[in-house]
Parts: C-alpha cells; sequence; structure tokens
C-alpha cells in the first residue's frame, strides 16, 4: 500500500491461477487482478456498519449483468471507483457530485466498513459498494460502453523494479478498461509517484480509444471534484508532486 496516502489501493499483481482443475501439475496462466489481498483489521464501528448500513450500501457480486436502475433506485451517470482505500474521498466526490452513481470496488473489509459507516451516517444515497475485484465485476456485472466515468487514484505503485509488473496500470487492463467506458465518458488517474505517473501516461497515450485532455503528454489540473487527502496535503507543502491524468473514451 502506498505509505504517503490513504486512497492507496493493493492492487493489480498480475496472478498465477491453474488452467484447470487438473491439481499441481496443471499449467499456469496469468490473470488480471484488480488487488493483493492484505490483512487489516476492523474497528467496531466498521463492523457495526455491515450490520447497520450493509443491506442498503452493499451490491452482492454475481457473475450476471446488474441492473444500475434498480441497484441504485434510479437511473443516473455511473462512476466505477477501483480501489478506494478507506473511503474519504470518496464520499466526499459523492457527495459533490450527487447527480452521479457511484460504484465503487474494494476488497478489504475495514475500508468497505468505513465507507459504510460514512454512507449511513450521512446519508450519502448515491453510493453502491461492491466487495470484489473490480475486474471480474466489470467483465460480468458491467456491459462494454456502460460507464460514464472510472477513477483509479493513487493505485500501490509497486517502488521497486522487479514489482513494476504487477502495477494495475498496464496495457492490457487499460484496452479492457477503455471499452467498457462508453464514448464521451472519461478516465481519472491520480499518483504521488512520479514514475509511475510517466507509465500511465505512457500506457494511456498508446490506448486508441482513449484521448487526453490535456494534450498529447501532458497532465490534468486536479479536477475540483477530487479532494485533496490529509497526506496529499502535506506532501505538497513538502514539495511533492502529484499527478492527474484525465482521457476521454473517444
Amino acid at each position: 500500500m502506498n505509505p504517503t496516502d490513504p486512497l492507496s489501493h493493493p492492487e493489480a499483481a498480475p496472478d498465477m491461477a491453474p488452467a484447470n482443475s487438473a491439481g499441481a501439475q496443471a499449467p499456469f496462466m496469468r490473470q488480471i487482478k484488480s488487488y493483493v489481498l492484505r490483512a487489516g483489521r476492523m474497528g467496531t464501528g466498521q463492523m457495526r456498519a455491515f450490520e447497520l448500513y450493509g443491506p442498503q450500501f452493499l451490491t452482492p457480486y454475481r457473475a450476471e449483468r446488474l441492473d444500475t436502475g434498480a441497484a441504485f433506485g434510479r437511473n443516473a451517470p455511473l462512476i466505477l471507483e477501483i480501489g478506494f482505500g478507506m473511503g474519504d474521498a470518496t464520499a466526499k466526490i459523492a457527495q459533490v457530485r450527487p447527480n452521479d452513481n457511484f460504484l465503487c470496488c474494494e476488497v478489504h473489509e475495514p475500508g468497505v466498513g468505513a465507507l459504510l459507516k460514512r454512507c449511513g451516517e450521512e446519508a450519502i444515497a448515491n453510493i453502491r459498494i461492491v466487495q470484489h475485484d473490480a475486474v471480474e465485476v466489470m467483465d460480468h456485472m458491467l456491459g462494454e460502453d456502460s460507464l460514464d466515468g472510472v477513477h483509479i487514484f493513487f493505485p500501490d505503485p509497486w517502488h521497486k523494479s522487479r514489482h513494476h509488473k504487477r502495477r494495475l496500470i498496464q496495457s492490457a487492463f487499460v484496452q479492457r478498461l477503455a471499452r467498457h467506458i462508453r464514448p464521451g465518458g472519461y478516465l481519472h488517474l491520480a499518483t504521488d509517484w512520479q514514475p509511475y505517473a510517466e507509465q500511465m501516461m505512457q500506457v494511456l497515450s498508446a490506448e486508441p480509444l482513449l484521448h487526453n485532455t490535456a494534450g498529447q503528454g501532458q497532465f490534468a489540473p486536479k479536477p475540483d471534484y477530487r479532494p485533496l487527502t490529509k497526506f496529499e496535503n502535506r506532501g505538497l507543502k513538502l514539495g511533492h508532486g502529484v499527478w492527474d491524468l484525465v482521457f476521454t473514451r473517444v
């Protein structure tokens, strides 16, 4: 997890899984996942939030197309967030954009519990949480051209060179993601690790379905809807950079 930001998402280690059920002797294949599962403790309030608010705000993962109108109780532009950490920025964005629906994927229970607590206590009606791998959610619950936007904020940068292959933002994943965004929709990434920002720019710029809103090779100004976290704000005061990329689907 990115130590400088609570929105970090432990993600993207390409998982090695059996190609069939033949056991240890079977060949292996790479499968994209949007996370690496790490343990975390839930507080009493987070555990209570599952009981109190889970029925309203949790959307179970099913390998079938999601009826978003039924899930949210309305039809509205749909934004997918991949890896929301403890959910602070997610809650704030949903509150300043009440006309959008936010489908938020996170596998770590403490973060899910924290966002459930915020949703229930602050009556944030336009968030639904799927506690499951975002790649499988996209592939099975969401159709192509179904998303009006995608947010991926401060994913794990996997600093060491030998771990770069675990980064979420790779060509295969971005190709897959772009097909799920409807023409005119957008993809918004943010990172505080410059080498990862440069890789993100390279990967997104090479995807023919995406167009850089800031101009070729340029990073975007931080959109007003994305709040500064306390860790990000502290880093900026120390001279650390934050890079936003906003691309649209052509």
